[in-house]
């Protein structure tokens, strides 16, 4: 009944954990389909964007060439008359500087012509300052004595007068054509050729007549200057007036030729670029292909390839005219394919799949919690069941023979024995303390449950614990006729714990190596230190156990199948109890063990 019930509850949590899977499925499903329709709806807009940007991009471009032509001509233009205007300025400035020099020299030979016929005409001329110009002006009428030396110096001297000046003359100068500035006047002082008497003689430096002929030269020049730099200005008028070119209306002129190919109006690379952003901007990072095709001659104009694996399914595929506006032209037709539009779409899905996957595997986990809860209750159950049978004919044992040693001493023949009864009487008392142990144990086992047992901690030293336990089974041994090696080399066995409890871990395992042998057992048992630590060994050459018997070999109830040993009995208990003694003493016990080869337990206990 109870297996019909295990086997029912099973197979109603598989069928809820199909459906559940099912629901899981159908949920994905659905997930994947309105994902799908959004990708189209998003690749549709991607490319309805993308041809919009073109046509503008297109009368971008159109509008910035016809600018940038009206500009390039506009500069050109500026520059070719900028240059005219330097040309025309340097060209003044020549001309005014040869002109100057010109009038210069035209000057200085005028000056050189009239200073050679004052010299002619007087005695040692010298040109004075004006200041000694207008003093002679002003001096006394009384005749100056003149003393000329070879040098053209002379003195002048008052006479008639307390204050006497005197006039050092320079030496007579002829002018020349350097650039230095020359008074409005020459002022000579000169001597009479007739009477020597001295003369004051006034030059101009530049005569009337010549000055006249100068400024005509001048304002000739200013005026041709002025002229051209008028045709400059009205070029420049006319440069402005051109400013009102219609870089809109000429770039609309040109885009409405019908002789323009597709493959001029947009680029390949152009096309890339918008479809990149644009996708990035929907969060689309997927590989793509595209191509231009024409609708006039369905000629293929370019194409880009990200993937040359598989074709090009339809069902991945997007299109839309790229012209749209365009009525006499070519539009052209833009395509677009997703190799990996499944992949998209699914990691789109992941946060929704791994929620999915996340709650099944909870399920399953639960499940497959809940079938090996279901198994270890079994497993425990049969486990119980065998412990119940087991510890009923270990409790059988003691008690019928206690009942047949009491019956016997009823008889009457057997009262006025006196050695027989004392016989009874022992095996009365030997089955009664087995009986005793028995109940113990168990007891042990449900207090080590419920953490109840408490050990009494004292000092105990191991090698000689070990050497009485070993005595004390000493006859146990001898009626399998086991053989028991203590090497007790440990110097230090001198450990903290209940000396009780550890006298019965040491028993159960010499007594599991002495049950579980079938020729007659080998036991050695040896002590060790290691570190801070005492190690305890207990090796036999017994039948040994499979990897899945060691790491069940602790648990409680749990017996290891003995094959053809029927003599084994035991309640499945004393690994268990070993481990947790161990356990409380802050020690640990590991198994290691091979079918048919034997086994060893290794005690780990901190020293004192």
């Amino acid at each position: 009944m109870k297996k019909r019930s295990l086997w029912l509850i099973t197979a109603l949590m598989t069928i809820a954990l199909l459906g559940v899977f099912v629901m899981q499925l159908y949920y994905i499903r659905e997930a994947y389909r309105l994902k799908s329709q959004l990708f189209e709806q998003e690749v549709n807009q991607v490319l309805s964007a993308v041809a919009d940007k073109v046509q503008r991009l297109n009368a971008v471009n159109h509008i910035n060439k016809k600018d940038l032509e009206w500009r390039i001509k506009m500069e050109n233009q500026r520059r070719d008359r900028t240059r005219r205007l330097i040309d025309l300025d340097q060209n003044y400035k020549e001309l005014e500087r040869k002109r100057k020099y010109d009038q210069r020299k035209q000057m200085i030979d005028e000056l050189n012509y009239q200073d050679e016929m004052i010299r002619k005409m007087y005695l040692s001329p010298t040109i004075i300052s004006e200041a000694d110009f207008y003093a002679l002006e002003n001096r006394a009428t009384t005749p100056l004595n003149v003393d000329v030396n070879v040098g053209f110096d002379a003195n002048l001297n008052m006479i008639g007068s307390n204050v006497q000046k005197t006039f050092r003359l320079g030496s007579v100068k002829t002018f020349d054509i350097e650039p230095k500035k020359l008074p409005d006047s020459i002022r000579y002082l000169v001597y009479s050729r007739y009477d020597s008497r001295p003369l004051r003689v006034s030059l101009p430096s530049l005569n009337g007549d010549m000055r006249l002929k100068f400024k005509v030269e001048d304002e000739i020049a200013n005026r041709r200057r002025n002229h051209a730099l008028k045709e400059l200005q009205a070029d420049t008028v006319r440069l402005l007036d051109e400013g009102s070119f219609n870089v809109i209306e000429a770039a609309a002129k040109e885009m409405s030729q019908l002789d323009i190919p597709l493959a001029q109006r947009v680029s390949k690379g152009t096309l890339d670029t918008l479809l990149r952003a644009e996708l990035a901007n929907k969060n689309i990072n997927l590989a793509y292909d595209f191509w231009l095709k024409s609708l006039v001659s369905d000629r293929l104009v370019f194409r880009k390839i990200s993937s040359l694996q598989g074709e090009i399914l339809p069902a991945n595929t997007y299109k839309t005219a790229l012209f749209s506006n365009d009525v006499l032209r070519d539009p052209g037709m833009l395509y677009i394919n997703f190799p990996n539009k499944s992949a998209a779409i699914f990691n789109n899905l992941s946060v929704t799949m791994a929620s999915s996957a996340g709650l099944l595997i909870v399920l399953i986990s639960i499940f497959s919690y809940t079938l090996y809860a279901i198994l270890r209750q079994k497993k425990i159950a049969e486990m119980k069941s065998d412990f119940i049978n087991n510890m009923t004919h270990e409790f059988k044992t003691p008690v019928s023979t206690i009942m047949i040693a009491s019956e016997a001493l009823r008889d009457p023949e057997i009262q006025e024995d006196k050695s027989r009864i004392s016989r009874l009487a022992g095996i009365i008392y030997d089955e009664n303390v087995r009986l005793g142990n028995h109940i113990e144990r168990v007891l042990s086992i449900a207090r080590l449950d419920k953490k109840e047992l408490k050990l009494e901690t004292e000092d105990v030293e191991m090698n000689s614990l070990i050497a009485a336990v070993a005595d004390s089974m000493s006859l146990q041994l001898q009626k399998k006729e086991a053989t028991l090696t203590l090497n007790l080399n440990a110097s230090n066995a001198l450990v903290t714990g209940d000396e009780l409890h550890l006298s019965n871990v040491i028993y159960n395992l010499i007594d599991n190596a002495n049950k579980y042998s079938i020729d007659p057992p080998q036991i050695t048992l040896s002590t060790k230190n290691a570190g801070k630590c005492l190690y305890i060994d207990i090796e036999d050459k017994g039948i040994g156990m499979t990897k899945e018997q060691c790491k069940r070999a602790f648990d409680q109830f749990y017996r290891v199948p003995t094959g053809n040993l029927h003599d084994v009995k035991g309640f499945g208990l004393g690994l268990n109890y070993v481990q947790d003694i161990i356990t409380q003493m802050n020690g640990t016990i590991k198994l290691k063990s091979e079918k048919d080869k034997g086994t060893i337990f290794e005690i780990i206990i901190p020293l004192k």
